[in-house]
């Protein structure tokens, strides 16, 4: 019964919605997306027809679009802290930290150190952060605490091998550059307490 009336809107298919030279609906995404062969990180992006402006688009858009954690890494890259912070003031749902920890830590490279931690410094803003911190699993803890000795590892390996890319002959460019790796590093310190990190 309840049936029937959960499925009251909907309307019968009339000959026309049936038939035709084009299909211009996907009637079960899922099964569509299964005949097609894997795409690259670059084209899943490019799939969205516009990036989620609302945590309810996100989540739909981080459910339905994204599988593998790479594709997970790759988008929240895209999207940078400041538009995870904007989608996410009001609250983070319950379950996300742990898993932006997760495929954070699973993906995290030196190269994208100065991303990640805006986005972890973002989501450290949102509403009842200290709540969903406490909801972590013991393996999203441990995810946690992986993610943040890598950026600690990171952090420390550029400053014992020097910063590939600066001029050695410019000292005001090197202090320059050994100014912001320590910003970094307090940053990090600081994001561990956070994120209750031990």
């Amino acid at each position: 019964m309840w049936d029937i009336v959960l499925a009251s809107h909907l309307k019968p298919l009339e000959k026309k919605d049936k038939l035709g030279d084009t299909r211009r609906v996907v009637w079960n995404p899922c099964a569509a997306r299964a005949q097609v062969p894997p795409a690259n990180d670059l084209e899943i992006l490019q799939e969205l027809d516009r990036l989620p402006g609302t945590s309810a688009e996100f989540y739909r858009d981080w459910r339905r679009c994204f599988q593998s954690g790479k594709e997970k890494y790759q988008f929240l890259l895209e999207l940078g802290g400041e538009t995870l912070g904007r989608i996410f003031q009001a609250d983070l749902g319950f379950g996300l930290l742990g898993e932006f920890l997760t495929v954070l830590a699973e993906n995290v490279c030196g190269e994208d150190r100065g991303a990640v931690l805006q986005i972890l410094q973002s989501l450290a803003g949102t509403k009842r952060f200290g709540l969903n911190v406490d909801l972590l699993s013991k393996s999203e803890k441990e995810k946690s605490r992986d993610l943040f000795r890598k950026l600690w590892s990171t952090s420390r390996e550029d400053q014992s091998t020097g910063h590939p890319g600066s001029p050695t002959s410019c000292e005001s460019l090197m202090d320059t550059s050994l100014q912001e790796e320590s910003e970094e590093e307090r940053m990090v310190v600081e994001l561990m307490k956070c994120y209750q990190v031990n």
